[in-house]
């Protein structure tokens, strides 16, 4: 998508400094802010890692991120702050807007920048989009050079005599001055209009007031989560679920057979155990919970220490042995309710730009599509909320008060669908960035009651897909739908020790177009037979008067929430109309829940 820049408007910039005033300073007025902005810059800007203002990929330094945005996008902070005279402030507005909004920008767009945008002086682009962001934090001199130098781009020549050079002193000496006030400028008007608190702690240095808070720790619970048996035995009971992973892994022997696999998440190992019998070379299982030592024990209790290695920690952090630097195949059971509930899928992503190679490569699942439609929910709204207007003759309804802010995780019937699915996000593996995973899709539902009905909530699931090309499956291939008593897995192995039936492999490129057009996928939708994840509900405090042909159109809004990374925010804003040849739309309602 392109970004165009907002209208011009006048720009008010800073009083010029007064020379004299600024030598007459002191070298012990700023002697401790000194050391603080000196530790700052060479901690912070010169050793951190940095992200690309367009990409999420991170170099070693701010000045290798800008060099690439420079080569690849063909945006130069240097040039532009240099051609715009930004000062501070605009230079750190201009960083946190693109941040915030933009995608790579055209040479027009650069072109038409002027300084004089509305987003130059909004005080709203003054908090930073990351934290510790070094684009932030370098020293001006490394925006752009001297005034008197910016036009050559060349380095001052060295002083011809003392007089010479002591002009020179008290010049960087000026300047230095001069940066030192717009920083402290700068964190005075943060913490006057948002958190000094906050804003201390984004930049390292502790607060003059207090220690501040602790940073905050979304891991700690999630990891601990999945250390106890029962959330294991959920998992791998849903036959939906495993068998859908042994499927694909157990039928396409050519992907596997002497790969070099990682499996993010493996909880038990059940998937790397199902690669190992699919013939993969190595497996490289990680995880970041108590779970890994009995993943370990499980490896050796089946005799493949020597092809699955156990890995833990996590798999941002981690590095793979044996100086391996790729893997074939990335294999995870990341998703969550509603599909990005817990945030796995950031994890995966990383694994994936830091350790598949880059052709070939191979994700499974590939592809994951967010479903939306009507649902009359007449039973779900009876438990959740009609259960409480009488209890044993007492009126408990004040307990329903919070049920429509909070998705409900439940199994509703096929028959209480009443619409046909919308795709409201697509999903491809290959190439999703985490940036994406925050979104916002219009929808359009079209009510299928054959009575005049009332619709009491909107119901998502996902589907997931698995090929061995990782290509997109066509919109034309139907997601499987497993019903209950269908066989789910064709092949069953031997227990209690005894040996398998032997089989000559399949081989011969015949199988391998087979392997390439096999579209192997399962659905989590109420026509499905109920997997773990069930269905994600969200309950309208005002119900839809539906009949056939009524059109529910609006807005989804998705974003991980500002308080805990691991759970969602989301936002439904519909109207409604009562059919196709109706042109009066009704009001525009707008429910805000959360997913956790």
């Amino acid at each position: 998508m392109t970004i165009r820049f907002a209208a011009a408007t006048i720009h008010t910039t800073g009083e010029d400094v007064d020379d004299q005033s600024v030598s007459s300073q002191t070298d012990s007025d700023y002697a401790e802010e000194d050391n603080n902005f000196e530790d700052w810059v060479s901690d912070q800007a010169q050793n951190q890692s940095c992200r690309s203002l367009f990409e999420d990929k991170a170099f070693p330094s701010a000045a290798a991120a800008r060099a690439h945005d420079k080569d690849v996008h063909n945006f130069d902070l240097r040039t532009i702050s240099a051609k715009l005279e930004l000062d501070l402030h605009q230079r750190i507005r201009l960083i946190n807007f693109i941040r915030k909004h933009l995608q790579a920008p055209t040479s027009e767009d650069i072109g038409n920048l002027t300084g004089a945008e509305t987003f130059f002086s909004s005080d709203e682009y003054l908090i930073p989009q990351i934290e510790d962001d070094p684009l932030l934090q370098l020293e001006m001199d490394d925006w752009s050079d001297d005034e008197d130098l910016s036009s050559t781009n060349q380095r001052p020549t060295p002083p011809a005599d003392l007089p010479s050079a002591l002009r020179q002193i008290q010049l960087l000496e000026r300047k230095l001055a001069q940066a030192h006030r717009d920083m402290a400028e700068y964190r005075s008007l943060v913490g006057q209009q948002f958190d000094a608190g906050r804003f201390a702690e984004i930049i390292n240095e502790p607060s003059s007031s207090s220690a501040g808070p602790s940073p905050r720790d979304d891991d700690t619970h999630y990891f601990s989560s999945y250390c106890e048996n029962d959330i294991h035995a959920v998992m791998i009971q849903d036959k939906v679920r495993t068998s859908t992973y042994a499927s694909f892994i157990l039928t396409n022997p050519i992907l596997f057979r002497d790969a070099v696999v990682l499996d993010v998440g493996c909880g038990t190992g059940i998937l790397s155990l199902f690669a190992a019998k699919s013939g993969a070379k190595h497996v490289y299982a990680v995880d970041a919970s108590d779970i890994a030592e009995k993943a370990e024990q499980i490896v050796k209790a089946n005799g493949l220490e020597n092809v699955i290695t156990v890995i833990r920690g996590k798999v941002e952090e981690i590095s793979l042995p044996d100086d391996v630097e790729h893997v074939d195949i990335i294999i995870s059971e990341w998703m969550g309710y509603a599909l990005l509930y817990e945030s796995m899928l950031d994890s995966v992503l990383q694994a994936r730009d830091r350790f598949l190679k880059p052709e070939r490569g191979v994700m499974a699942p590939s592809q994951c599509r967010i479903m939306f439609g009507l649902c009359e929910g007449s039973e779900i709204l009876k438990e959740r909320v009609g259960f409480w207007s009488d209890v044993y003759g007492f009126d408990l309804s004040v307990m329903a008060n919070n049920v429509y802010e909070e998705a409900i995780v439940d199994v509703v019937g096929p028959e209480s669908m009443a619409s046909e699915p919308y795709l409201l996000k697509d999903l491809h593996l290959k190439d999703v960035t985490t940036r994406q995973l925050d979104f916002t899709s219009q929808f359009t539902l079209v009510s299928t009651t054959p009575k005049r009905t009332k619709i009491h909530a909107f119901v998502l699931y996902f589907d997931t897909f698995f090929t061995t090309t990782g290509e997109p499956v066509p919109p034309e291939v139907p997601v499987k739908v497993t019903k209950e008593g269908d066989v789910t897995l064709a092949e069953v192995w031997p227990v209690g020790g005894k040996a398998p039936t032997q089989r000559r492999a399949s081989t011969g490129p015949g199988l391998k177009q087979k392997e390439d057009k096999r579209v192997t996928s399962f659905s989590t939708g109420p026509c499905s037979q109920p997997t773990h994840w069930k269905q994600t509900i969200f309950l309208l405090r005002d119900p839809i008067h539906a009949e056939d042909g009524t059109i529910v159109t609006g807005s989804f809004y998705c974003k991980k929430s500002a308080t805990n990374s691991r759970e969602l925010d989301v936002e439904i804003h519909y109207s409604v109309r009562q059919n196709a040849e109706t042109t009066a739309v009704g009001e525009t309602v707008v429910q805000i829940y959360k997913v956790r």
